[in-house]
């Protein structure tokens, strides 16, 4: 296979398939917002807010946050980037390339810029490699550089698949309901020292593990399923 096929089935035709694909899968399901009040609050004090989620999580919110842009996320510069940076420009995001380890200063300029012009930040926190649930500092230099409050995205759904990857990736089955929950929104201040930035660093941590539990937890009481779903609409 030449170089130029299979940058066009990797690059060009996969991401578009995959993206169908996931956005059928997710029509059948049934969806609802807990907590919405947590994603509206800093939007109308700030107009922006930076979305915090896991990468095990990612495949419900794919197609549920194209309604919610302009929304800026950003993407490693690894294989694995390109193709997910590729599904992003097909569902209107704006991708900005870099991580931790490479471009990271340049993504957080552009960043900083797109928030400035009322761009959603979208974020990754363990990814693109793990080790799953370790929150990298990515996102509390994100909150720094634009003042942003950072607000967890819990997606839990009641059938699913997990994938034996390094983050046991989960994929919804057809028909089955998802909860998408908004955690309380976070600050973080602008100027703290060593110690302080690995203690928020941290808390974003407790925070989102403590957030996923729980909701998964809902999954066993039929009184709260009930509630929630008779109650509210995505």
């Amino acid at each position: 296979m030449t170089k130029n096929i299979k940058f066009f089935i990797y690059g060009r035709l996969l991401p578009h398939i995959s993206l169908l694909l996931a956005t059928l899968l997710c029509r059948t399901c049934r969806v609802v917002i807990v907590d919405p009040e947590n994603e509206n609050a800093p939007l109308e004090k700030d107009k922006s807010l930076i979305y915090a989620s896991w990468h095990q999580r990612f495949f419900p919110g794919v197609t549920f946050f194209a309604t919610r842009k302009p929304i800026a996320i950003m993407i490693s510069r690894s294989r694995d980037g390109e193709f997910i940076a590729k599904v992003a420009d097909i569902l209107g995001w704006h991708p900005i390339r870099g991580s931790s380890s490479k471009g990271g200063v340049s993504a957080l300029i552009k960043l900083k810029k797109r928030a400035a012009e009322g761009y959603r930040i979208g974020h990754i926190v363990d990814g693109p490699k793990g080790p799953f649930g370790s929150v990298k500092p990515g996102i509390v230099m994100m909150a720094q550089a634009t003042g942003l409050a950072i607000v967890p995205v819990i997606t839990s759904a009641e059938r699913h698949w997990q994938a034996k990857s390094w983050d046991r990736f989960m994929i919804p089955k057809p028909f089955t309901r998802i909860i998408i929950r908004f955690g309380e929104p976070f600050y973080v201040p602008r100027q703290v020292n060593s110690d302080q930035f690995e203690d928020k660093r941290k808390e974003i941590e407790d925070r989102l593990s403590a957030l996923y539990e729980e909701t998964d937890r809902i999954w066993q009481d039929p009184g709260k399923i009930k509630k929630i779903f008779d109650t509210q609409k995505a």
